[in-house]
């Protein structure tokens, strides 16, 4: 799932029976059968060697493609328990949602263990990704895969500290318009990546109004929203108030299709590779 859907919705989770789960651990007590309820927790599961071990997968989890095979449990924010509990796991792992501590305790009350760690932060996926190795006995991989994510970030911040950092809208919605504000996931990268996050004041991904993006005069609007409807022609000089706004005129609007740089998983190095580029022309990294 993406941010700006998650950011919208909310969970009224129930389940009529408590049956436990019947799956039984491997000799060492590692989880044989994973069932994952986000693409961050897919995706490591893939790096760390373990994607045998998967017997599930949220609807959003599409890397690597061989995942697409798996069957498909519904999402963080709606799973559907009893096709969970039909794969017989003893590990269901995911990202922190909107759900708070209903789906973990549902799950439980299934006899299966879960793992939702917060990832609102590069330190926080740094931890899952150790965490979730801990998990299922590959703690060396874990180690290996977040020591890699973090020499990629040093090589990063690197080349980006002599360059001018520009001001930068991340945008995650258009209708309406919602941003990455202070202290969020998308501020982090903003700066990770070479840049100023143009929202200083407000909640993590507040909602705006296009007077209000013409107030801030970013230099820069990266569109993370392209994917939804019309979304490459919502932000245009013919569209709305835009036209008012520095960057829409300077033709200084960038479209980031590529989900890897919202994804708070082992590929978010390379996520921030892809914004720096993008705000950097001609940057080599």
């Amino acid at each position: 799932m993406n941010r700006r859907t998650f950011l919208a919705i909310s969970l009224s989770l129930a389940c009529s029976r408590t049956p436990k789960a019947t799956a039984e651990r491997d000799a060492r007590g590692t989880a044989s059968r994973i069932v994952s309820l986000s693409p961050s927790t897919t995706e490591t599961i893939s790096e760390l060697g373990a994607l045998r071990s998967l017997v599930g997968r949220s609807r959003y989890c599409d890397w690597p493609s061989e995942v697409k095979a798996l069957p498909d449990v519904g999402g963080y924010v709606d799973p559907n328990v009893e096709a969970i509990v039909a794969l017989r796991p003893d590990l269901v792992v995911g990202a922190r949602g909107p759900a708070g501590r209903r789906i973990d305790d549902t799950l439980r009350a299934q006899g299966i263990d879960t793992y939702f760690p917060p990832t609102e932060s590069v330190a926080e996926v740094l931890a899952m990704i150790r965490g979730l190795g801990a998990r299922i006995d590959r703690q060396a991989d874990g180690e290996r895969v977040a020591s890699r994510v973090e020499s990629r970030l040093a090589q990063i911040a690197e080349a980006t500290k002599s360059l001018d950092h520009p001001r930068v809208l991340l945008l995650f919605g258009v209708q309406p318009i919602v941003a990455a504000g202070p202290k969020s996931f998308g501020d982090e990268l903003l700066s990770r990546a070479g840049a100023r996050n143009a929202v200083t004041q407000g909640d993590a991904y507040p909602t705006l109004d296009v007077e209000a993006v013409a107030g801030m005069d970013p230099d820069v609007i990266v569109d993370a929203a392209v994917a939804e409807e019309h979304g490459a022609q919502r932000i245009s000089k013919t569209a709305g108030g835009w036209s008012r706004v520095r960057a829409v005129q300077n033709d200084r609007v960038l479209a980031l299709a590529d989900e890897v740089v919202l994804r708070p998983g082992p590929r978010i190095a390379e996520g921030v590779a892809t914004l720096a580029r993008a705000l950097h022309p001609g940057l080599s990294l």
